[in-house]
Formats: C-alpha cells, structure tokens, sequence
C-alpha cells in the first residue's frame, strides 16, 4: 500500500484569513487536488493528526474535513486502516464542483436580473469576465 503523500504540498495556503472555515477550505482543497487528478483513486491520505499537524489546525478541523468528504462519495475511511480516495472520487469531486458552479451562476443571474440587466446584457457580462480570465 503506497504511503500518504503530503497534502499540505498539494494544498493551497489553509489561512484564518483566507475565507470560509478552516475546514472548509481543506474539503475545497481537496476536492481540488482530487477533481485534478493529483491524488488518485484508493490514494492513502494522512491520518487526522498527521495532516493536523502538517496545516497547524486541530484534529477535529480534520476529522470533520474528512467527515464531509465522505459525506459527498469522494473519500473513504477504513477502521484501523485510514482514508483513502473513493474509487468514483474524481467523479465525484467534479460533480460537486459542478453543482457548487450552477448554484453560483443561477445565483449571478439573479443578481443581474435584478439589477435590471437583459438577457444579452448578462450574456456580455458573462464574455467580458470569460475573456478576461483566458490567458
């Protein structure tokens, strides 16, 4: 069985600065990395209190981290063994992504709409932020 990579090195910076929970912010790091293809299917990840230790955030921050990756399918705890990548993980992970982008378009829409933009004028909107995020 291959050993846990370091996800702190996968990770982006987990900051109490940075927004949304700490918890949070390692569930959206890990469906990341995961969604991404860096950590595949039956990878091994640290324990709680190894990745506790590698984030400087407490173990119970971990442990509900892991708990709502389980929750949603993309990973999988063994007793005595650990937590690895669910064999549907990436799936999974990009499912979720892609529900979490609708929710948040849908959202954007509303928005537009009641600050009394038309159709074609959320549609260029929407060009302008595309083009402008293409290298």
């Amino acid at each position: 069985m291959p050993s846990p990579v370091s996800i702190k090195l996968l990770l982006p910076p987990i900051s109490p600065a940075a927004p949304g929970t700490l918890y949070e912010q390692i569930v959206t790091g890990l469906k990341r990395v995961i969604s991404e293809g860096k950590l595949v299917a039956d990878a091994p990840l640290p324990s709680f209190r190894q990745l506790a230790e590698e984030l400087l955030v407490s173990v119970i921050t971990v442990k509900r981290a892991y708990e709502e990756l389980e929750r949603e399918g993309i990973v999988y705890r063994r007793q005595g063994l650990g937590t690895f990548v669910a064999a549907r993980g990436q799936d999974r992970s990009r499912e979720v992504k892609l529900d979490q982008a609708r929710a948040l378009l849908s959202q954007a829409y509303q928005e537009a709409i009641e600050a009394g933009l038309t159709g074609p004028e959320i549609h260029q909107l929407f060009q302008e932020i595309l083009n402008a995020r293409q290298p």
